[in-house]
């Protein structure tokens, strides 16, 4: 349940378009039976502070999210696509303990051109993203904003601790190299 890790390139030397949808592929262990994985595709700008955008339902959202939970890796490999899994979410697969999975997630699709000098991130997390600044509050809105708006996976009874709140593990190893697939637009 914990923040994660945040990966991120090195200052970019030109330009960079991301058009399309976006995936990651991880090896992940748990020492319990499940884990819920968020993933979140940023970009910080020159002094290291995070870029954000207006969303839907939050004014301060990255540039893209994600959710799996492990039980649920199950793909359909007939609707699956490389850059879009699909999870029938029709079955329950326990983890094991301690033993590695692969999990592929969809990550919601986007279009950005991220200026020289800033940097990609891609965090991997345990908990929902949230913004780096106290929550906003709008009178007569039921929720805080914090950067995911009102989706949050804050529920005990769904996400028990002793469960839930146990180490995960990302696996980096020859046949188990994990991959975020980004869809670049190559310069004019």
């Amino acid at each position: 349940m914990g923040e994660g890790l945040t990966f991120l390139t090195a200052p970019l030397e030109q330009e960079l378009e991301i058009t399309g949808p976006v995936a990651a592929k991880l090896f992940v262990s748990s020492a319990s039976t499940d884990a819920d994985l968020f993933l979140v595709l940023r970009v910080f700008a020159l002094d290291g502070k995070e870029v954000v955008f207006q969303g839907s339902n939050d004014p301060r959202t990255p540039v893209g999210l994600g959710w799996l939970r492990a039980s649920h890796r199950k793909l359909d490999p007939v609707r699956t696509l490389p850059y879009r899994p699909y999870h029938p979410h029709d079955e329950v697969e326990p983890l094991t303990p301690g033993v590695p999975v692969e999990l592929d997630v969809e990550i919601w699709p986007t279009c950005i051109v991220v200026p020289p000098g800033y940097r990609v991130g891609f965090s991997v997390r345990g908990n929902d993203y949230r913004y780096d600044a106290s929550p906003l509050k709008v009178p007569g809105l039921w929720y805080e904003m914090t950067g995911v708006g009102p989706f949050k996976h804050d529920s005990p009874e769904d996400r028990p601790a002793d469960v839930f709140g146990a180490t995960v593990t990302l696996h980096f190893e020859p046949g188990r190299q994990p991959y975020v697939l980004l869809p670049i637009i190559p310069p004019r």
